[in-house]
Order: structure tokens, then sequence, then C-alpha cells
């Protein structure tokens, strides 16, 4: 029986997952990395935007 609790819930994470990355990439978001990419350019990879340091 705990069995089967154990994998109904195991079930509904997989299928809120599922879910929330298909709305997300239907608004254009990106599910990774905790949160969207805006200007990604299309690739949800991710990514930090890094400065170029200046030398004296």
């Amino acid at each position: 029986m705990s069995t089967l609790i154990v994998g109904l819930l195991v079930a509904l994470l997989v299928f809120f997952a599922a879910r929330s990355v298909v709305r997300q990439s239907k608004t254009g978001g990106c599910s990774g990395c905790g949160g969207g990419c805006a200007g990604c350019s299309g690739s949800c990879g991710c990514h930090v935007a890094t400065s170029p340091k200046e030398h004296d």
C-alpha cells in the first residue's frame, strides 16, 4: 500500500514538472537555472553574463 502511495506522489511530481516545462516553452521562457533567460536568442542553457575586465 505504501508503495502505491509513493508511486502516485512520484507520478504527480513528474506530471507537474512536465506541465511547467510545457507552459514555459509556450511562453518563450526557459525552465532551467531557476528562471527564464531574457535575451538568450532561443537557447536556454545556463549561463552567467560576464563583463570584460579592464586592465590598467
